[in-house]
């Protein structure tokens, strides 16, 4: 390799620290400010978020989980995709479902009074309600995928120890049968008679 080449490893590498390094930096106090960055689009960093929550740089997980949390303080929706972005750098990645997890379920209260909490697999705890909606898909064979909003157009798909204690807390309502959560009601699907 010449002086003039580039090894492609090694700037990938630098690319990560530097971006390790200026995420750290905006995001000293929970998620950064990233829907008030506009820099310029800088390519794409070979991380995917996979559907089970882990995360993989070339391939191999991220196994500093420090590191993950960093890193979703500075990911943004674009509507061209999924984006790591600070101040002065945009890099797209590739995320498989929802690019966070919800790992756990705490709930109190009961009806329109109950409160549901989440916590991530990043360590965030978020309150469902009209801030944080449950939104309920259909994955592949017709199975059941419930969501909670995190922020901006970010989502984390809830793990399956969560989906079970959700759907132990449905009700019916008006024939449709859902859950409660700041006085707000989400709706999982019509009621069968």
């Amino acid at each position: 390799m010449t002086v003039e080449e580039k090894d492609p490893i090694a700037e990938g590498s630098a690319r990560m620290k530097a971006l390790a390094e200026a995420a750290k930096a905006a995001s000293s106090r929970g998620p950064a400010p990233v829907h008030l960055w506009n820099p310029e689009h800088c390519g794409e960093i070979d991380i995917v978020i996979k559907a089970d929550g882990s995360w993989l740089y070339r391939g191999s997980p991220i196994e500093r989980p420090a590191l993950v949390k960093l890193f979703s303080t500075v990911l943004r929706r674009d509507p061209d995709g999924y984006v790591l972005v600070t101040p002065v750098e945009k890099l797209s990645i590739t995320v498989e479902d929802a690019p966070f997890l919800a790992v756990e379920l705490a709930s109190e209260g009961e009806g329109p009074d109950r409160l549901i909490r989440f916590r991530t697999n990043v360590d965030e705890t978020l309150d469902a309600g009209p801030d944080n909606p449950l939104k309920f898909e259909e994955g592949e064979g017709g199975a059941f995928k419930p969501y909670v909003k995190v922020r901006g157009d970010l989502w984390a798909l809830l793990a399956r120890s969560a989906v079970y204690d959700l759907v132990d807390l449905a009700e019916e309502v008006d024939g449709r049968l859902g859950v409660w959560s700041r006085g707000a009601f989400f709706p999982m699907r019509e009621a069968v008679a």
